[in-house]
């Protein structure tokens, strides 16, 4: 079993209300061999909701408490997104997946580069809660 983010298959979940949608992400959520998630929306976040960044690190320093994902406005909703990652890589877990498809560029689902946490448009290397998240539990990712 697979797990794809929602937005990449066809779900309209992004935080601007928009889907993102992969042929690839579609053709495996419509043949039953991938779950679609948002860990956002898990999380509690709305949609849309402001748009959001890891600032002081990446999805592993969030996990551990050393960095934070902010708007541009300054709120903070570090605990959405941490609470968010946790309960979707549980039900990843409790589905038998083994690999992720995931959003790129996401401070949820990146899983190679991610914005700077400045809201620049700049990316970093890194990767987003929700990837830390499934690494830590011995998920494969790779991004669209």
């Amino acid at each position: 079993m697979k797990l794809v983010s929602a937005c990449l298959a066809g779900i309209p979940c992004r935080f601007d209300g928009k889907a993102k949608p992969s042929a690839a992400a579609q053709t495996l959520v419509a043949s039953g061999r991938a779950l679609a998630v948002c860990p956002e929306q898990v999380g509690g976040l709305p949609t849309p909701r402001p748009a959001a960044e890891i600032a002081g690190g990446d999805g592993s320093d969030v996990l551990a408490g050393t960095a934070r994902v902010v708007t541009a406005a300054g709120a903070d909703v570090t605990e959405h997104f941490i609470n968010g990652a946790r309960a979707a890589a549980q039900r990843a877990v409790d589905a038998g997946v083994e690999e992720a498809l995931l959003k790129s560029k996401s401070p949820a689902c990146g899983c190679t580069r991610i914005f700077d946490g400045t809201h620049s448009g700049r990316l970093k290397e890194g990767h987003g809660v929700f990837a830390a998240a499934l690494k830590e539990r011995g998920i494969r990712v790779t991004e669209v």
